[in-house]
């Protein structure tokens, strides 16, 4: 809400403002006036200032102006190309030489007129509409005077002329911005043109480009105008990226030596323009990534004389050389980003030859696994026989050598590295070294034997390592390589018995010794330790299974056999007690549990046996206060196996399934109830009531006889007396639904003999006095429902 003053008071204050507003234009009119004498005093300056506003509605933007320029310039140009072409042959030799140069001169004269009144914009478009004369100018001389020559030769001049004469003239008039850039990019032409002119081949071709591209480099480096060094710029990158494309072409379509050294010289050539660019770029980024590509460009060339000299399955190991030569440019003076993108290059070449060498690696580790179907069917001759498929080169011993050389530069140079790349060098070193060791049995066509040793002395190796390491990453590492090489090492075991049997108690031995290790130590490392204690227990439980088949036990037998491994790594996690390896332990046990129970399921007698035994372990586990809740799990096994074992009896009654478990559930309910009396009956009992009411009510409406009825009402009788004297919800609700449905089952066929014989109108005359009597009663039953619910409410 607003309160207006007075109009008395509000008419003093207007007053008031009006009187500061004229006392605030007097001081601004004496203060222009002293300064309008202080610019006559000294001397003429040009017309006074313009007030602060908008723009007069005449005037035009200068976007406008920009854009009225442009189009007129471009008409012009329209017109002077339709004059040369269309009205040319009406005029002679002497008219059509002084017209167009009279129009040229003056085109590229009158800017420099404009210029001097400050008519920059439309100096731009005059010079423009200049340039474009100078073009047509040479046109017309071709056709003019020399119509005999060859057009890409003319061109190649004409251009180099152009180029030259805007240069000329950008730098006479440094005020106009087209001509400079414009020359520039003609400038990319007459070298290009010149070599298609004389049809120099490929290799003067790519010459020309590599030229022009690097003196776009210098203009693009050193040159004082911005547009001059963007236009340069984009030239030398694609000149410069079409002249090294050309040149790798070349070196790789060579096939002699003396061929991929031509190619080679062109390619170096390239890498020299690349590497200036990169020691004179201001810009670190883009110093990095010229120097990269420099170093690509160096081992292209170096690699191509080799690559023709040899064979071509060395193409890779000499590429790979030179890129790992490169790598001594590092330590010399070059400014940083320049030494980063050359290292950067020689990763680069090293990736490369090590996917070359990858899939060596992948057939030896992952091709044993299809000796899982067929399983001891016979030992191959050697590791390479031992391997489904055959190896991808033809010498496969190059690629172990190939990761070993790779892995020996990342371990040498990973000190001298930043603190960001040492670590991941040190784990790609590893990585590396571990697939040359992997790859080389087969490689080397190593007997079936001492394949097989190899890869259970690497696992020891890396255990060993992983071990005697400090950092957990580290460990990690060398601990699931340790893991995937004796998962190989397994699989691989499996063409003979003895090899099987032998191997897997070796993996199973040098897990268990990693294992207790890591128990010993006061802090181990989690993931190691957890990742030993699980392969731990995965090769017992592989090894007892083949203990098993080995000595012709049918699989329900062996899976019993294979009990014994949960167990016993249910007594280790209880002797290991609260140490970080007692989860890993535990998981893997109840996985070989799981295992050994699965083999068992063909046999229903054995089955339950099984499972009683597993209840058995988990009872076992669940004596410890940590693990009481496994409890339940032993509660569930051992009602499986009790179930497993009625059902291989062919007993049918629900009660034999149910009561086996509603009797312990009652107990441990009461027991509860004693403990905690606040606790509610139905979560004392109304579970374990449920197990067997429930079964046995529906058991009974499909019973044709009346000994089940009888004796599930007299059940359900007494649960509901002993609800309702010890006031307790779940009995009294329980006992009463199943009474009256299992009632309501007994009379139902004389229910319905009943009402077969009453006359059809008794029913609804029966319901409507039935309504009758309960609308009458209303309240009162009403009061009775909720009397009920609350006496229900005050039960347990």
């Amino acid at each position: 809400m607003t309160n207006l003053p007075p109009p008395a008071e509000e008419l003093r204050l207007l007053d008031w403002e009006l009187r500061q507003l004229e006392a605030r234009r007097t001081q601004l009119l004496q203060r222009r006036a002293w300064l309008l004498g202080v610019l006559r005093a000294a001397g003429p300056a040009g017309p006074p200032p313009r007030p602060a506003g908008p723009p007069a509605p005449g005037s035009a933007p200068p976007s406008a102006q920009n854009v009225l320029l442009s189009l007129g310039g471009v008409l012009l140009t329209i017109a002077a190309i339709a004059f040369t072409v269309v009205s040319w042959g009406h005029l002679g030799i002497g008219g059509r030489s002084a017209v167009l140069g009279a129009v040229t001169l003056a085109a590229l004269g009158v800017p420099a007129l404009l210029l001097r009144r400050s008519l920059r914009s439309t100096a731009e478009a005059v010079a423009g509409l200049g340039l474009a004369l100078t073009v047509l100018d040479t046109y017309a001389l071709r056709h003019l005077a020399l119509p005999d020559t060859d057009a890409l030769g003319y061109a190649a001049v004409a251009s180099a002329a152009l180029a030259t004469l805007w240069a000329g003239y950008g730098l006479l008039l440094r005020e106009l911005r087209l001509p400079l850039p414009t020359a520039v990019a003609t400038a990319q032409l007459p070298l290009v043109l010149w070599a298609g002119a004389a049809e120099a081949g490929d290799h003067a071709m790519t010459a020309a480009l590599l030229v022009t591209a690097a003196f776009d480099t210098a203009l693009a480096l050193w040159a004082g105008v911005r547009s001059v060094r963007v236009v340069a710029g984009a030239g030398a990158g694609a000149l410069g990226l079409w002249g090294a494309a050309s040149a790798g072409w070349l070196s790789a379509q060579a096939t002699d030596p003396a061929g991929a050294a031509r190619a080679g010289v062109l390619l170096l050539g390239a890498a020299l323009v690349a590497l200036a660019g990169a020691w004179w770029a201001k810009n670190a980024e883009v110093s990095t990534g010229a120097a990269g590509a420099a170093g690509l460009l160096v081992v292209a060339a170096c690699g191509g004389v080799p690559r023709t000299a040899l064979p071509a399955v060395w193409t890779v190991p000499a590429y790979l050389a030179c890129g790992i030569a490169l790598l001594a440019v590092v330590r010399t003076g070059l400014p940083l980003p320049v030494r980063r993108g050359i290292a950067g290059a020689s990763a680069a070449v090293q990736g490369l030859a090590v996917l070359w060498a990858v899939p060596v690696t992948a057939l030896a580790l992952f091709g044993p696994l299809d000796w899982a179907a067929r399983v001891w069917s016979g030992a191959p001759s050697d590791a390479r026989d031992a391997l489904p498929l055959e190896l991808p080169l033809a010498h496969p011993l190059l690629a172990p050598l190939v990761l070993a050389a790779v892995a020996a530069v990342l371990f040498v140079a990973r000190d001298r590295l930043g603190s960001a790349s040492r670590g991941p060098a040190r784990y790609g070193a590893l990585v590396l070294a571990w697939s040359a060791a992997v790859a080389l049995p087969s490689a080397l066509r190593l007997p079936y034997a001492a394949a097989l040793a190899v890869q259970v002395v690497l696992t020891a190796a890396l255990l060993v390592w992983a071990a005697r390491t400090e950092p957990a990453a580290r460990a990690l590492t060398a601990s699931a390589l340790a893991l995937v090489t004796s998962v190989s090492a397994a699989f691989l075991s499996l063409a003979t018995t003895a090899a099987t049997l032998t191997t897997l108690s070796a993996l199973t031995a040098l897990f268990l010794a990693s294992t207790a290790y890591a128990a010993r130590r006061t802090e181990p490392a989690p993931g190691p330790a957890a990742l030993a204690a699980c392969a731990s227990v995965a090769h017992a439980t592989a090894l007892i299974c083949a203990a098993g088949a080995a000595w012709d036990l049918r699989p329900e037998h062996v899976g019993l056999l294979a009990l014994t491994v949960p167990a016993l790594a249910a007594l280790a996690a209880a002797r290991l007690g609260r140490h970080p390896l007692t989860p890993p332990v535990e998981i893997m046990a109840a996985a070989s549990g799981a295992l050994a129970v699965a083999l068992t399921a063909g046999h229903p007698p054995t089955l339950a046996l099984a499972l009683a035994l597993a209840g058995l372990i988990a009872s076992g586990t669940a004596l410890r206060a940590d693990r009481r809740a496994v409890g339940y799990a032993a509660a569930a096994l051992f009602v499986l196996a009790s179930w497993v074992r009625l059902a291989s009896w062919d007993v049918t009654a629900p009660e034999a399934y149910t009561l086996p478990v509603t009797v312990p559930a009652l107990v441990i309910g009461v027991l509860r109830r004693r403990r905690d009396a606040e606790v509610s009956s139905w979560t004392a009992y109304g579970q374990g009531l449920a197990v067997t009411l429930l079964p046995s009510l529906a058991a009974a409406w499909s019973d044709p006889h009346w000994q089940r009825p009888l004796l599930l009402g007299t059940a359900a009788l007494a649960l509901t007396l002993a609800g309702a004297h010890h006031r307790l919800r779940a009995p009294l609700v329980l006992g009463g639904t199943v009474l009256a449905l299992d009632a309501l089952h007994e009379l139902a066929p004389y229910i319905v003999q009943v009402a077969g014989a009453l006359p059809r109108w008794v029913p609804p005359a029966l319901a409507g006095l039935l309504l009758l009597a309960v609308g009458a009663t209303y309240e009162q039953r009403l009061r009775d429902a909720r009397k009920f619910r609350n006496a229900l409410h005050r039960m347990h």
